[in-house]
């Protein structure tokens, strides 16, 4: 790993609140995710499974966890299970963690070997009533993939048919949505990584200067500042690029009076930032690039101070598209006539923005997170919303990472030029 090592007690406390919404006499299982092949003999950088991850912060292949709280032993009622070092597979691919490495880094105290662990297991399972296991139920999925967590759930089931199952994804789609402090304190780091970074770039920003080298700029930062990578896929959309949402080619040149939407985030210890902002290639708005982009500003501030304790992510989303309404018929793009014959399943604001405003953040860009219960203290989320304007080949899009308080939220980052003023004054002073 590139970053810094995390606090142990992050993990801990995971498990300690995870633990305890278990019913009695139950065990939970969960494992790693699998090697996944591209071609040829080559793997696609290892990406840990988020709950696993969030449960015991290890970053390695054939790693699995159990809990098991009522277990008699004290010793088994927390267990790492580690793939056991090999001196021949470590000359090809690296070392691997020791035990004691791994009851560091997870603060689990007792560690078991992946090739010795089935017997264990077996008696573990059979001391309990109930099993919970693992599945992916964020509600953005995507890929029928039968991934290692599917394969384990028809092994488990087949071998042990009288048991009870479980969804531990319940639960921890709860308990992931509500970052403890420790958590936020990483995301932050990601932020800080973020906006530096940002910096740069603006520095570096000028006409003729292709998308791909602003992804450049921006890729060297993160890794030169301890960063894993970027979160996903950075999207450097110039001129009319910006308004495919998730453009990704990055691959043609930033030209003299055009926008550039730059929507990139550092992903550090496992926890992800996630910036928007959307400045001029020459360092100065014309007037129109002004006025939509100080009607995108004002949606974002909008947005942002409807995020509080209470409100659900559907009410929220209905209350800014109605704001959206008024703000696109002042800046020329809607008529009263395009919103009074416009339906709820129809807004007429969609044609200028039409995406989500808001999505929670964390271990995943996309986090784990409810839509339709009220928000809750402790969760983090993006306000991110945009103006895209095919016929003016011209998209906007303003995006800041939020926590939630218990009277409203905390912009963390605030210390992120967002305004015309001060992005075209950093812009001029960076480059003097």
């Amino acid at each position: 790993m590139k970053y810094l090592p995390l606090k142990p007690t992050i993990f801990i406390g995971n498990r300690q609140r995870f633990a305890a919404e278990m019913q009695p006499a139950s065990i939970a299982i969960f494992v790693g995710n699998d090697e996944m092949p591209s071609n040829g003999d080559a793997l696609y950088p290892y990406r840990q499974n988020s709950d696993l991850y969030w449960l015991t912060g290890i970053v390695q292949e054939d790693t699995m966890l159990v809990l098991f709280p009522d277990h008699p032993d004290p010793k088994y009622r927390e267990v790492l299970i580690l793939v056991r070092p090999n001196e021949m597979k470590e000359k090809w691919d690296g070392k691997r963690l020791r035990a004691e490495e791994g009851k560091t880094i997870s603060g689990i105290g007792t560690v078991v070997w992946l090739d010795a662990h089935d017997a264990l297991l077996q008696t573990w399972i059979h001391l309990a009533k109930n099993i919970y296991l693992d599945s992916n139920e964020n509600d953005r999925k995507a890929s029928l993939l039968q991934t290692r967590e599917y394969r384990f759930i028809e092994e488990t089931k087949k071998r042990y048919p009288l048991h009870q199952y479980l969804r531990a994804a319940v639960i921890l789609k709860a308990l992931r949505a509500v970052k403890s402090l420790e958590e936020v304190e990483v995301i932050q780091v990601a932020i800080d990584i973020t906006a530096r970074s940002f910096m740069r770039v603006m520095k570096f920003l000028r006409p003729g200067i292709f998308e791909y080298e602003v992804e450049a700029e921006i890729q060297h930062s993160f890794l030169s500042q301890r960063a894993t990578g970027p979160a996903y896929g950075s999207i450097l959309a110039s001129g009319e690029n910006a308004c495919t949402l998730h453009y990704v080619s990055n691959n043609q040149e930033c030209k003299d009076g055009d926008l550039i939407l730059m929507d990139f985030g550092a992903e550090y210890g496992g926890y992800n930032a996630d910036l928007t902002r959307t400045i001029p290639v020459n360092g100065k708005y014309t007037r129109r690039q002004k006025q939509v982009y100080n009607a995108c500003l004002h949606l974002h501030q909008y947005a942002k101070s409807l995020l509080k304790p209470g409100i659900t992510i559907n009410d929220y989303h209905v209350k800014v598209g109605k704001e959206a309404d008024l703000v696109f018929q002042k800046i020329g793009l809607l008529t009263k006539s395009d919103v009074k014959n416009s339906t709820p399943e129809n807004p007429a604001y969609w044609k200028y923005m039409y995406h989500g405003i808001s999505h929670h953040l964390g271990l995943d860009v996309h986090d784990l997170g409810p839509r339709a219960e009220p928000l809750r203290a402790g969760m983090v989320l993006t306000v991110e919303p945009g103006i895209y304007i095919q016929e003016e080949k011209m998209g906007i899009r303003i995006e800041n990472n939020v926590w939630l308080t218990k009277t409203g939220n905390k912009d963390l980052m605030k210390h992120i030029p967002i305004t015309v003023e001060e992005i075209e004054a950093s812009m001029k002073k960076l480059k003097s």
